[in-house]
């Protein structure tokens, strides 16, 4: 991508999309990190444990915090970490919701409440990944400018953080593909049961985080970092609080679910260590 389309301001269009994005997960996340008991009845669908259903919450949750920080930005160049990975989530989301919809709570015999959020959740997961393409294509087609403070070269983060969020985007990548593919197979080596339904809505969080790392880490501009650090520190604390309420559904002190811990911790670092790096001042000096 060139300077001057990195350089461009954010158009309206999409800074409202990601605004209404960040405000439609952070409802989401509402009602399964803050009611995980109550899913059958003011959820989409059932969620199953309530570890399940807490881990979605804090993973919608922090993805505001990412849409949010990517809406405020005052260039493309800056927002963009928080697009694709949306993009990608909401897409493989709409994929998940399709093979199994026969688990939404479409009927009749649901309530009120149950059937007015399945049916936002469908128009929500039907139009996003389709207007994030098209202003997107707006996006890059704006008038721009090149500023001299457009940082060129390779890669500001160090080498050691570069190789932690590589590491830590193959993870997620590699695992929540296959969650999507083989969920079952791959579940078993989750720290807690899974249906094929949450293993693959899992799924399709891990490879949007996924993404979102491994965009973060070739960065040649710490500003564009910000975003994906703060999502980091905010899953990371968020799934610590999950653990707190529902960790007795992890199989301690098993290989998944130790794993688990490890992967974890690995994300906070990388994100409180990338968000350091990021500060104002940090970020000024990059660009000098």
């Amino acid at each position: 991508m060139s300077a001057s389309t990195e350089a461009a301001p954010l158009i309206p269009p999409m800074r409202w999309l990601l605004y209404v994005a960040a405000f439609l997960v952070f409802l989401a996340g509402l009602v399964l990190f803050v009611f995980p008991l109550r899913t059958a009845e003011w959820f989409a669908w059932t969620v199953n444990p309530p570890m399940t259903a807490v881990f979605l919450g804090a993973a919608y949750w922090a993805s505001a915090g990412l849409e949010a920080t990517g809406a405020r930005a005052a260039t493309w160049g800056s927002a963009r970490l928080a697009v694709m990975p949306v993009f990608i989530f909401t897409t493989l989301t709409l994929a998940v919701t399709l093979v199994h919809l026969d688990r939404f709570h479409l009927s009749p015999a649901n309530g009120p409440v149950a059937r007015a959020a399945t049916w936002a959740w469908l128009a929500i997961y039907a139009v996003v990944p389709i207007a994030m393409l098209l202003i997107s294509w707006m996006q890059i087609r704006s008038p721009g400018h090149v500023p001299t403070s457009v940082p060129r070269g390779g890669p500001l983060l160090p080498p050691a953080l570069r190789l932690l969020m590589v590491g830590i985007a193959a993870v997620l990548l590699l695992y929540g593909a296959a969650l999507l593919a083989m969920p079952m197979v791959a579940a078993a080596w989750w720290p807690w049961p899974l249906s094929e339904l949450t293993a693959r809505a899992v799924g399709a969080w891990l490879v949007g985080l996924g993404w979102s790392a491994a965009q973060g880490q070739s960065s040649r501009d710490l500003r564009t970092v910000r975003p994906v650090a703060l999502t980091s520190v905010a899953f990371f604390v968020l799934q610590v609080l999950a653990l707190l309420r529902y960790g007795d559904a992890l199989r301690w002190p098993s290989p998944p679910a130790m794993g688990f811990v490890i992967v974890l911790l690995a994300i906070g670092v990388a994100g409180g260590w990338a968000f350091a790096l990021s500060g104002p001042r940090a970020a000024r000096a990059s660009t000098t």
